[in-house]
């Protein structure tokens, strides 16, 4: 039977999303919850418990404010951890506002991803040395971002085998297959680059090309009197210029080229406000919490909603977890560290790309090699992740601002230096244990 421990567990829709995939699986499981708040750790606690009471699933579920209390025993550990939350998400990106600096997520890279970086590498490897040390044969996947940055210490640092894991891959090959009116699960995919860069360099449908019919797809877009969000035309446009389809679309891809969208501005409109709205997923985050506590703090039966399978970024894990067990044989996209599988990207580097699911282990895919555009558009994002795991591990403010210098959104060394003061002082103002 495996025994879950999930850290980060006040992430609500994820627990909630794992939860509904474990009940649908119908396999017996214990699910240990973990998190430091312990608010919003009731709330998943009061939720998963209902969930349980409602369909008679073969679990078993409990809550824990100390992870050491929950990692003995375990079989497998996911870790949603998003150290201060979303108040302090919002200040990664409300704070290089004020220097026009503007970014739809500021999640992975740009100042806030330097920021978030900074608040979630310590904690996260406080995680990984209590996993080694107390559930070193448990299967250890992280979810939280940025992904490079944090898996690239945990491996380096603690030399624990996590496994970064984003349903970004997935999500862009389900986009293409309804452009191109295909089933997804026919659709083949190569892909290798970087978490929320990551380059799908060949698309085959029952063996055949896809790229023909893309390139008048991304045509049609780019041609469009006026372009929408949802249109992805960057990503389109990208694809036509360097011939292979960026994951995960504008939202993210868009925070990787700050020479092209300075002071935000995109096709017209401004990216984090009316493309893209930040403000409106910080509050679509808050509506569902607040949702999801009402359901859990209520005597009302569970709407039907919240059992459903859906897609995010929990969709695959449970999968996956079986694929190890029984050594399947499947692949799946996944970030880990760079042994040759991808040859034109820095060895050790924290890569995205296929994996085949061999017994308790995920055995790397070998690619063809990017090519030098492809590897010359993330040489400067792997030398960032080397700049800022240092920052956070040595707790060093100097290599923080040279951080933001490779990063490529400030326009001066002054502005570097004071957005790098401001937010330094930020991020390390959130409790991590």
């Amino acid at each position: 039977m495996e025994r879950y421990v999930m850290i980060g567990a006040g992430s609500a829709a994820f627990t909630r999303g794992l939860l509904a995939d474990l009940i649908a699986a119908g396999q017996p499981a214990e699910v240990r919850l973990v998190d430091i708040n312990a608010t919003a750790l009731q709330t998943a606690y009061g939720l998963a418990r209902k969930m349980l009471a409602q369909t008679g699933a073969p679990l078993t579920v409990s809550a824990h404010t100390d992870r050491r209390d929950a990692l003995p025993g375990a079989t497998v550990v996911i870790c949603t951890v998003g150290v201060g939350g979303r108040r302090a998400w919002e200040q990664d990106v409300f704070i290089p506002r004020k220097y026009g600096i503007y970014v739809p997520v500021g999640d992975t890279v740009g100042p806030g991803g330097s920021a978030r970086a900074v608040r979630m590498i310590p904690a996260m490897l406080a995680i990984a040395r209590d996993v080694v040390d107390l559930a070193p044969d448990a299967l250890f996947f992280n979810y939280s971002n940025p992904m490079a940055p944090i898996c690239r210490a945990i491996h380096t640092q603690i030399g624990a085998p996590v496994i970064g894991l984003c349903h970004g891959v997935l999500h862009v090959t389900h986009y293409l297959a309804q452009h191109l009116g295909v089933p997804a699960d026919e659709l083949a995919v190569t892909c290798a680059g970087y978490n929320h860069l990551t380059w799908l360099t060949s698309v085959q449908h029952r063996a055949v090309d896809m790229f023909p019919a893309m390139r008048t797809i991304g045509a049609k877009i780019s041609s469009a009197p006026q372009i929408k969000p949802d249109d992805n035309a960057f990503a389109w446009q990208l694809f036509d210029q360097v011939g292979a389809f960026p994951a995960v679309l504008d939202r993210h891809i868009t925070e990787f080229y700050p020479q092209f969208f300075r002071h935000g501005y995109y096709y017209g409109m401004r990216l984090g406000v009316d493309a893209f709205s930040f403000e409106g997923t910080i509050a679509g985050g808050d509506a569902e919490f607040a949702a999801m506590h009402t359901d859990a703090i209520s005597d009302q039966p569970l709407p039907a909603s919240l059992f459903v399978r859906e897609s995010g970024e929990h969709e695959q894990v449970v999968e996956i977890i079986a694929a190890l067990r029984a050594g399947s044989g499947a692949s799946y996209a996944v970030n880990l560290p760079n042994r040759g599988q991808v040859p034109d990207l820095p060895l050790g580097a924290i890569v995205e790309s296929p994996a085949i699911a061999r017994h308790n282990t995920l055995e790397p895919i070998p690619q063809p090699p990017l090519g030098p555009t492809l590897a010359g558009m993330l040489a400067s994002r792997y030398a960032w992740v080397e700049a800022i795991v240092a920052a956070a591990v040595h707790h060093d403010r100097d290599a923080f601002v040279n951080a933001l210098i490779i990063d490529g959104y400030v326009e001066s060394l002054a502005i570097a230096q004071r957005l790098g003061d401001e937010l330094w002082e930020h991020t390390w103002s959130y409790p991590t244990q």
